[in-house]
């Protein structure tokens, strides 16, 4: 099923994880961006279980609370707890570091420019329609020079760091994940191609998986 209105390929679906974990499993990508939020914990609780070999496949995080792994606002920590602990992966590259979050973003993004483009970037849709932590209004949203850099604003509980449009125009395939009434607004929005930051997501391929709460039936 596809959308005039979004950046890329829509698929309607009962279940977005399972099509989220079928969309992976046939990629097999080589290196993978994480996201965070339920709908992510959700669809990476499901591909912990699909028997996929990780020790090899580099894992990168699209944005990143600058929190420590074990507090429970990190997704590095959701991440290693739902998937990549359970599934033995080796190579990962984690976002959060014990440094000022400024020198944080200069390693990343100098980490992420030094690696081949990423096979899969995940990304999610906020209530507000931002995606990774691309808010609505912040100047990281025209950010044309770096990959990553540090954002935050008094809406959001911490410092952040995040992938920027460049770096997530760089991977091979995005993978939006949408589920929820709760975005069922911000979703129209996209589709309505407002200036929302989830609208500018492109790449050479972006597939939204999107559920029939959050995009009903006309």
């Amino acid at each position: 099923m596809s959308g005039m209105a979004f950046p890329g390929e829509l698929a309607v679906v009962d279940d977005v994880a399972a099509a989220f974990c079928e969309l992976v499993v046939a990629s097999a990508p080589r290196s993978i961006a994480l996201s965070g939020g339920g709908t992510a914990r959700r669809c990476y609780e499901r591909l912990a279980a699909r028997g996929v070999d990780w020790s090899e496949v580099a894992v990168f995080f699209g944005d990143e609370r600058w929190v420590p792994p074990d507090h429970p606002d990190s997704n590095e920590g959701m991440a290693r707890r739902t998937l990549l602990d359970r599934a033995g992966a080796r190579r990962v590259h984690p976002m959060y570091g014990p440094e000022p979050v400024e020198r944080g973003a200069d390693r990343y993004d100098a980490l992420v420019r030094d690696e081949p483009p990423i096979d899969l970037v995940h990304l999610g849709l906020g209530a507000d329609a931002h995606t990774a932590s691309l808010f609505p209004g912040s100047p990281a949203l025209d950010e044309r020079d770096r990959f990553v850099v540090a954002t935050g604003d008094e809406l959001h509980r911490h410092p952040r760091l995040t992938f920027t449009f460049p770096a997530i125009e760089r991977s091979r395939l995005v993978v939006v994940t949408v589920g929820g009434a709760e975005k069922r607004d911000a979703l129209a929005r996209v589709r309505a191609g407002d200036d929302v930051p989830g609208a500018r997501i492109r790449a050479p391929r972006v597939f939204w998986i999107v559920d029939r709460d959050a995009y009903p039936a006309p």
